[in-house]
């Protein structure tokens, strides 16, 4: 039987289950590297200027404690898509990093796959990955179509190429999404783009603008019907490119405030702990203005009021390599660490209907929790088969102080990280966080609610809480049946 047509039988088997409220349109909106403390609502002192986010906020629930299921790109957007922990679904690296199989699990040969030859004096190699998204999962865009929605997938795909590309996954339209994780034209976030799902527009047009003025077109068109948007933009992703009035506007304002750079040790990197990059602040603000363009034209078709708009970010921002382009302090480190730097987001949903605008939650929510949150909002029957890992947090959108029943958050990134992190898996129960990395480095324990800033390690002190984290963190790798990094015969 088709995927689709199972999915519809799935829903009518669900009939007496009582939706929420209405069914709503969706507009789901995600940077790329973006940090907590890059955006006003969460940083009034950010370098950065972000005024169409933050008055987005200011009709949103600001969630404080919002995580990417992985410190890296491709993990967290197949969480996102599928409901699941990127463990479970072997997505547990970007696409394209060390890996060299297409079947999992499969043993590997160092010394017959040269692409883990500088992995030769680690203690352990990194795990094989899945890298494409697997085509035996009900996407969200999937459930969402075959509820009657026309869904519209605009920027960074970054989970497959050819048979796994968004039309092949619910999306009816696929806009720059490929199998790449930046942007490859000769000018990269300027025409020519180099794209083939996205044509050349005129010289000097900035990449998250034109996404934002297709999304704006599409939202026009389909403004009598129900429709999904997913808008994950390049930015602000590497190659560092902002349009030239804008960089030069955070020159000047780098010199006004006297700004230096300043790092502090992150063994094996430097960290990052101020914000002056004026690049990278020119794409946050062409990122923020593209936000705007797309929120305007919710606001110019009528359907502002029946859309549920959600914000997020992929992973933390860079803070340890290539250019170190953002501090994501008093959080330590950044994208690819498992340290809050690199997986707690800027996180905000707007639910017109029954959403306390303005409110902020403190209840921690992961990446996997977006699709029951999405069904649950637009009145659709839960998939629990599909969501195995997620939990609706809509209630929390009405309340944000009510008791959520979610289990504790769950991570496993078994690779090294280009940008200096370690092989690890964590969890996070309650306010107390563990993080067990593999090899030869100790566990690290912390009490985020008196050490958000992660300075003190109470594992020797806390041995009988360590002990119990590790355990419920064994149970979560017995039942995603994780792939383990792999001791090192040559170390």
């Amino acid at each position: 039987m088709h995927r689709l047509a199972m999915i519809l039988v799935a829903i009518l088997a669900c009939a007496a289950w009582a939706p929420s409220v209405s069914a709503t349109n969706v507009v789901f909106i995600m940077a790329d590297d973006l940090g907590f403390m890059d955006v006003g609502f969460n940083n009034p002192d950010t370098f950065y200027e972000t005024p169409c986010l933050d008055a987005l906020a200011k009709k949103s629930v600001r969630f404080t404690a919002g995580y990417a299921a992985c410190p890296v790109c491709s993990p967290t957007r197949s969480s996102i898509l599928t409901g699941q922990y990127p463990a479970r679904t072997r997505n547990t690296d970007y696409f394209g990093g060390p890996n060299g199989f297409e079947t999992i699990p499969e043993p590997y040969d160092p010394e017959r796959d040269g692409s883990f030859g500088r992995f030769r004096d680690r203690p352990v190699l990194p795990a094989p990955y899945l890298a494409r998204l697997a085509a035996e999962h009900t996407t969200l865009a999937e459930a969402l179509h075959a509820a009657g929605y026309v869904t519209l997938h605009a920027g960074k795909w970054h989970l497959g190429g050819e048979g796994s590309l968004p039309t092949d996954h619910g999306f009816d339209m696929n806009i720059a999404g490929t199998a790449g994780g930046s942007p490859t034209g000769r000018k990269k976030y300027f025409p020519p783009y180099g794209n083939p799902h996205l044509p050349d527009g005129p010289p000097g047009e900035h990449l998250p603008d034109r996404l934002a003025t297709e999304v704006a077109r599409f939202i026009t068109k389909h403004k009598d019907e129900k429709f999904f948007v997913y808008l994950p933009f390049y930015s602000v992703h590497t190659p560092l490119m902002a349009p030239p009035e804008l960089v030069a506007k955070y020159e000047a304002k780098r010199h006004k405030l006297g700004l230096k750079a300043r790092f502090e040790p992150e063994p094996p990197e430097d960290n990052r702990v101020v914000q002056e990059h004026a690049v990278y602040a020119g794409m946050v603000e062409a990122m923020d203005t593209a936000v705007g363009k797309v929120l305007h034209a919710l606001e110019t078709n009528g359907v502002a009021d029946d859309t549920l708009v959600i914000f997020f970010s992929d992973n933390g921002g860079l803070s340890t390599s290539e250019g170190s382009p953002t501090s994501n302090f008093p959080f330590r480190a950044g994208k690819g660490w498992m340290y809050e730097g690199g997986i707690r987001e800027p996180l905000l949903v707007r639910w017109p209907e029954k959403g306390k605008a303005g409110a902020v939650c403190d209840v921690p929510v992961i990446s996997t929790d977006f699709y029951p949150t999405i069904l649950d909002v637009c009145g659709i029957p839960p998939m629990p088969r599909q969501h195995v890992d997620g939990t609706s947090f809509a209630q929390l959108l009405e309340n944000p102080n009510a008791r959520h029943d979610r289990a504790a958050l769950f991570w496993h990134y078994p690779h090294w990280g280009n940008q200096g992190g370690s092989p690890s898996s964590a969890i996070r129960d309650g306010d107390w966080k563990l993080i067990e990395f593999y090899g030869k480095k100790l566990p690290e324990l912390y009490d985020l609610a008196d050490d958000p800033g992660e300075r003190r390690d109470l594992a020797d002190a806390q041995t009988d809480r360590l002990a119990e984290l590790t355990a419920k963190l064994e149970a979560f790798r017995q039942d995603t049946r994780a792939i383990l990094p792999t001791e090192n015969p040559h170390d």
